[in-house]
């Protein structure tokens, strides 16, 4: 039995079942032309984007590291306006769950309170004489 590389496709009518298809074509690869333009169109982007970049300090009368320091500096000072923000949100967080805590201890207290007061505790010294309990073997066959 020899390998074959072609798949057959089977299907409802004999003539489609006879032809055979590729499954693994290989791509074509990109045409030399179409490579180099895309390399140029590349370069001239990025050299239009410098030219941009070197002109801007003409065309807005502001200096650039002043710019940059005035933005971290603002940078800056929002970050640590949202820390604080984070941070006492977290605080009230924690002191509503330190107030439920609070109440719910108060509640289970105050319903043991209730139960140890007026529920009557189970009397363990008097069995009732029609109520028999074993606890082990040797206990059961003593009784018996």
């Amino acid at each position: 039995m020899t390998r074959q590389r072609r798949l057959r496709v089977v299907s409802g009518s004999p003539a489609v079942a006879d032809r055979d298809r590729l499954v693994f074509r290989k791509r074509k690869g990109k045409r030399r032309p179409r490579l180099v333009l895309e390399a140029v169109l590349m370069m001239a982007g990025g050299l239009g984007l410098l030219a941009l970049l070197l002109q801007l300090p003409q065309l807005i009368d502001l200096d650039s590291l002043l710019l940059v320091s005035t933005a971290l500096s603002h940078l800056i000072g929002g970050l640590t306006l949202l820390l604080k923000g984070v941070l006492q949100l977290l605080g009230v967080l924690m002191l509503g769950g330190l107030g439920l805590l609070a109440l719910f201890s108060l509640f289970v207290g105050l319903v043991r309170l209730v139960q140890a007061a007026f529920v009557p505790l189970p009397q363990r010294g008097n069995r009732s004489r029609g109520a028999v309990v074993l606890t082990n073997r040797r206990e059961r066959q003593r009784r018996s």
